[in-house]
């Protein structure tokens, strides 16, 4: 089995892959605070509830990648490794790691181990050119080329984030929850609110993609649009650029990246 652990700035999604097809997946909080002992102790309970794993941290385990957007974390998951994972194959994403995607930015380094990840995905999965729409903290835009390069990308507040912020700053307005509204027109403030999210990000969608397949294909009918993220769900119907959602993108990502890299270890 191997374990693959995708750190975002809000939430830890966590997949076990049996060969190539997902049978487990979790998605907990992340918390920069966390050591090693404790997210060895959080590991050892989830896993430990899934029939085809021992009750011992680590049975099963023959494999683990990761990825992360917290330094903190990484670090205390590189500690995971070492101590409880001591004899297992451990690849963490990060400079020098073998990933098969060209990388055409000003500073490679600066680009994000997530939004590599989800362009080694796209590539393997949908070939290029794609676009890469990742909803989790930040909304991210992440292009690839024919060829198979990452090209560079589109930062958005994410959902969540605008969502907190209009709460804050409007007066009369407050947290709500994220739900589809009934319709466009809201009869009320929350779904006025609701409106406001589901369709402002949909449109905000087709606009940026429509703009960025212009840029990366001669054709941007041949730039295939792959949504993912936690957040993704909520405007899937309306965004009329999707083509694809696949909600294991980094996931599936990450397993590619070991399996690229674990027989040069």
């Amino acid at each position: 089995m191997l374990l693959t652990i995708d750190v975002g700035n809000t939430h830890t999604v966590l997949g076990l892959f049996d060969g190539e097809d997902i049978v487990e997946h979790w998605r907990i909080s992340t918390d920069a605070r966390r050591t090693a002992d404790e997210l060895a102790v959080l590991l050892q309970g989830l896993m430990g509830m899934h029939p085809l794993l021992g009750e011992e941290l680590g049975d099963g385990i023959d494999g683990i990648a990761i990825c992360s957007t917290v330094p903190s974390v990484l670090h205390e998951l590189r500690e995971v490794t070492r101590r409880y994972y001591g004899d297992v194959p451990a690849v963490l994403v990060e400079p020098g790691i073998k990933t098969g995607v060209p990388i055409l930015m000003d500073n490679p380094k600066e680009v994000g181990a997530d939004r590599i990840i989800n362009a080694v995905a796209a590539v393997e999965l949908y070939g290029g050119p794609a676009i890469v729409v990742d909803f989790g903290t930040a909304t991210t835009f992440d292009a690839v080329s024919a060829r198979g390069e990452y090209t560079g990308g589109v930062i958005a507040p994410g959902i969540e984030i605008s969502v907190e912020a209009l709460g804050v700053r409007g007066a009369q307005l407050r947290k709500i929850e994220l739900a589809r509204p009934r319709a466009v027109i809201g009869k009320n403030t929350v779904e006025a609110m609701q409106a406001g999210i589901v369709y402002g990000f949909a449109g905000q969608v087709d606009g940026v993609v429509s703009r960025m397949a212009r840029e990366l294909a001669d054709d941007p009918d041949d730039v295939t649009v792959i949504a993912t993220g936690g957040l993704a769900p909520m405007v899937l119907g309306e965004a009329a650029a999707i083509d694809e959602h696949e909600p294991w993108l980094t996931l599936i990502g990450l397993r590619l990246v070991y399996e690229r890299n674990v027989s040069r270890m």
